[in-house]
């Protein structure tokens, strides 16, 4: 019993990550809170890179906690496999978000972008760092514009 109250509390008090597929619902609430938007651009059944980003970087535990405070997150995901088809809907959302931040078709492209949509930083396939580095380099980009 104890051992199950220990693994609630750390699920209760780990950060709370979350996903959007719609941008301009997430350029909303950046507006509010004047944060950082942080869009991942995916092949998440077909782009090894972007694989490779999603776990070594964008899930662990390093990214998680910063991104939970500091960061609002996008993902446009253009998976192949019928299988793992989004909604109609969602595709226009990432076609339309991918025709203003990545017309080339770049994967992975990961790009951090101000509450008015500028982009600040973009990393152009795996971002061959440290989940530290990573964070480290989203802080030094947020904080050299105040």
């Amino acid at each position: 019993m104890k051992n199950l109250l220990v693994i609630a509390l750390f699920w209760l008090s780990a950060p709370v990550v979350n996903w959007s597929g719609d941008f301009n619902e997430t350029q909303k609430e950046a507006q509010r809170t004047h944060k950082y938007i942080l869009i991942n651009f995916s092949g998440s059944d077909w782009c090894g890179p972007c694989i490779r980003t999603r776990k070594e970087i964008l899930e662990t535990k390093t990214f998680e906690d910063y991104a939970a405070e500091h960061l609002l997150l996008v993902r446009a995901d253009f998976p192949r496999q019928k299988k793992n088809q989004l909604p109609k809907d969602q595709v226009k959302r990432n076609e339309a978000l991918a025709d203003k931040y990545n017309p080339n078709g770049e994967f992975p492209l990961t790009l951090l972008v101000d509450e008015n949509g500028k982009v600040v930083k973009t990393w152009e396939g795996f971002p061959n760092v440290s989940p530290e580095k990573f964070v480290s380099q989203i802080t030094e980009t947020t904080h050299a514009g105040n």
